[in-house]
């Protein structure tokens, strides 16, 4: 379930690389508060909280701005090219009772018997774009494994959700399987010459001994 903390922000009166580059040194991240028709506003708040929040998985917060509290959505964050350092935050306006669409990191638990049978797990999605209110959005959805065997297949309509959430991806498409290992195939070249027979070593002395016995 989202947690939700108290952010104290300050309102950002300069704009553009150099004013975002002097906040980021002074120990502020710039970050944009949009939504529900209202003006975009400009912000800046300590880096030290807000990437605390974002380790633990903190989705939904509440800003708080000269004694004004709205609550907000982390929609966007924006890291350096390392993916390090944070450079910007994007909040989205939100009500209690508001629905959003928001991906959600999938967390496997258990280990699959196929896996300890010799096959592969290949999982082709890491995430799942769920609706569900923006209260409740989880860190993470769980999906078990632990009866996986090589053939198994899970697929997004397999994933259990509350019945207040569902499930935005196509129902089909594959979360996690077990496949079987391949095995190496020897690739015959054509028209790839034999390999030479190799030839008898002579051994020293044996053609002056048959000549002596024909004599």
């Amino acid at each position: 379930m989202a947690e939700s903390i108290t952010l104290v922000t300050q309102a950002r009166p300069g704009r553009g690389t150099r004013a975002a580059r002097k906040l980021r040194k002074g120990g502020l991240i710039p970050a944009v508060l949009y939504g529900h028709k209202e003006e975009t506003i400009p912000l800046a708040l300590p880096s030290e909280e807000i990437q605390s929040a974002v380790r633990h998985g903190v989705r939904v917060v509440d800003l708080s701005t000269d004694g004004n509290v709205q609550k907000a959505l982390i929609r966007e964050l924006q890291w350096d090219h390392l993916g390090k350092e944070l450079l910007h935050v994007d909040f989205a306006r939100i009500a209690v009772d508001e629905r959003v669409t928001i991906s959600v990191p999938l967390e496997l638990k258990g280990t699959a018997p196929g896996v300890t049978g010799g096959g592969v797990l290949d999982q082709p999605l890491h995430s799942l774009h769920i609706e569900c209110l923006a209260i409740a959005i989880p860190e993470s959805i769980r999906v078990n494994i632990g009866e996986l065997q090589i053939g198994s297949v899970i697929h997004v309509k397999d994933v259990p959700l509350p019945a207040d959430m569902k499930a935005m991806d196509p129902p089909d498409a594959i979360v996690v399987q077990v496949t079987q290992k391949l095995q190496p195939v020897e690739v015959e070249v054509p028209g790839a010459a034999p390999a030479p027979e190799q030839a008898e070593p002579e051994i020293i002395g044996r053609k002056v001994a048959e000549e002596e016995e024909a004599e």
